[in-house]
């Protein structure tokens, strides 16, 4: 019956010492934390502050578009709202953080 069972062998000195440093783990680690910082929060953080940068911007007679896609000139900045004319005799109080993006001058009425 003990051809079934394979005789277990002890492990040598040499097995032991080709073992890898428990350094490596720190290693690793450590690139995880580099790769994390320049794929996902050094971006993000980069267009947090452009955002900021723009809101900041924002002046009367500016041509915007909003995150919903209405295009509009401002006619009024608060400091947590803007007046947007989206059509003749038509003005909308929006929320600054809702302007996605400054357009060029005279965009409106290339439309």
């Amino acid at each position: 019956m003990n051809f079934f069972i394979s005789s277990a062998m002890a492990q040598t000195a040499t097995d032991a010492a080709s073992s890898p440093s428990p350094y490596i783990n720190f290693v690793f680690l450590g690139g995880f934390a580099l790769i994390f910082y320049f794929l996902i929060w050094r971006p993000q953080s980069k267009r947090a502050n452009e955002l900021k940068s723009l809101l900041s911007g924002l002046s009367k007679g500016d041509e915007v578009m909003t995150n919903s896609g209405i295009l509009g000139r401002i006619t009024k900045v608060d400091d947590l709202y803007v007046g947007l004319q989206v059509a003749d005799n038509l003005e909308l109080k929006m929320q600054k953080a809702s302007v996605a993006a400054i357009l060029p001058k005279g965009t409106i009425k290339s439309i």
